[in-house]
């Protein structure tokens, strides 16, 4: 007599529920939701540095690129995820308390669950809890400390993967590439040249940031062109830190002139000034009216949309004579209390418009420093090399140059200066470079590092 048909029905659920719990915990969501496998650096939203394995504390450092135990290897564990050390083996950055660490990666504190946080941002969360990896609270006129800490969920606890790797895409045709997919050679200091006349005190001239002056390096190729400006009776100077014991020092306006009357003859170039700042705006304002046809060609983004937009492409800017932007370090705050700000005659402010990263890679002889972190992170301002907007990517500025222009030296980071764009400041700034700012443009063949950056963009 065959069973009931209960008991047969009884009997399969058994069986299925059996087969449910010997079957393998499902892996983590993937598609869109979380990175694939692979190496990254987990890098905060807020401060733009990378957590860094410093002998078992997990730090905010700023990015070196593979040599300081900044990268960590993503791959699922479970239901959860883990982050290994690319340098140490069965290391995991985890947690000890609230305190970030590395951990050994079979245990509970190395798992995390990751999330996307909108924006291309992941939080890293401890399982079954509301606690995340985070960034600790910035103390009144300190910088964020450096320890890493498990807390709250706010914007601190935002995190950019960022692949150590990434995959590019080949640089599209002139007709559609855009002014932020584009590198520039840039002279940093270039009116220091001892060439177009004096620029500093006569000890200071013996050590040039260029040695050939304005009109050369257009014809070289340089397309932007870092100038200082200091006020003097005779308007905005070009000079080093000073005018005082200065012989023949430039105006601003006679080297402006020369770039105009270069655009003027080659209507397909573009020319980019940044303007380390140091006068009233309304010297400024009248030593530009000094320039014939400056505003024929002068760049405006601010009037055409660049913030809702993005960056025109190239050839947009070329057919609307568009080909000159000028961009001041000056404080719009400041200019605002003055009752004349730079962007009504249109310079731009370059916060609002660049990221850029810390000018010095260290004395002019020795030791260099190659880590890449904004110009503009201390105890009173946070602009990390990351900043981005939804539809629109500021310009980077990347400095690749010491305190002190020694020949041999520059000669030497020049030819250095591709594998630390891509190495160091292209993941540092989730970017790719616009303007490669060098001394000494004429040794080490940076323009190499241009066009090698010149045949991709960067996701």
């Amino acid at each position: 007599m065959p069973p009931p048909r209960s008991l047969l029905a009884g009997a399969a659920c058994t069986a299925a529920l059996a087969a449910v719990l010997a079957a393998p915990a499902p892996a983590p969501a993937r598609s869109a939701d979380v990175p694939g496998a692979g190496a990254y650096y987990v890098q905060s939203a807020v401060t733009g540095l990378n957590a860094a394995d410093s002998q078992g504390a997990v730090l905010q450092h700023r990015p070196k690129g593979d040599e300081d135990h900044q990268r960590w290897t993503l791959r699922a564990s479970g239901s959860s995820y883990v982050l290994e050390s690319a340098d140490t083996a069965g290391a995991c950055l985890g947690r000890a308390g609230d305190q970030a660490r590395t951990v050994p990666c079979a245990g509970a504190d190395a798992a995390w669950e990751i999330a996307p946080a909108g924006a291309d941002r992941y939080t890293l969360e401890v399982p079954g809890t509301d606690r995340r990896l985070t960034v600790g609270e910035k103390p009144p006129g300190a910088n964020y400390p450096a320890q890493l800490v498990v807390g709250p969920a706010t914007d601190l606890a935002d995190w950019y993967l960022t692949p150590v790797d990434p995959a590019t895409s080949p640089m599209p045709p002139e007709d559609r590439r855009t002014l932020d997919q584009v590198t520039f050679l840039t002279a940093h200091n270039a009116y220091a040249n001892g060439v177009d006349g004096g620029f500093a005190p006569p000890f200071v001239n013996l050590v040039p940031n260029q040695t050939r002056g304005i009109q050369r390096q257009l014809a070289d190729g340089v397309r932007g062109f870092m100038l200082d400006i200091h006020q003097t009776p005779d308007g905005a100077i070009l000079c080093h830190n000073s005018c005082t014991l200065v012989s023949r020092p430039v105006a601003l306006w006679v080297d402006l002139q020369r770039m105009v009357d270069f655009l003027d003859q080659h209507p397909d170039q573009i020319v980019t000034v940044f303007l380390e700042d140091y006068v009233d705006p309304g010297v400024l304002r009248d030593e530009l009216a000094r320039v014939d046809g400056l505003s024929d060609v002068l760049y405006r983004p601010d009037r055409a949309g660049v913030r809702e937009n993005g960056w025109p492409t190239v050839a947009r800017l070329l057919a609307d004579n568009d080909r000159l932007l000028l961009l001041t370090d000056h404080s719009r705050s400041a200019d605002e209390a003055a009752g004349l700000t730079r962007d009504s005659f249109g310079v731009m402010y370059q916060r609002e418009w660049t990221v850029e990263n810390y000018w010095s890679m260290g004395p002019g002889i020795g030791t260099s420093d190659w880590s890449c972190y904004s110009r503009w992170y201390d105890a009173g301002t946070t602009l990390p090399l990351t900043r981005t907007e939804p539809r629109f990517r500021p310009l980077f500025v990347m400095n690749h140059f010491r305190d002190v222009p020694i020949s041999s030296t520059a000669a030497g980071d020049n030819t250095k200066l591709a594998d630390r764009a891509e190495r160091f400041c292209r993941p540092a700034a989730r970017k790719k470079p616009n303007f490669l700012a060098v001394d000494r443009y004429d040794l080490g063949d940076p323009q190499a590092a241009v066009n090698r950056l010149n045949t991709y963009t960067y996701p």
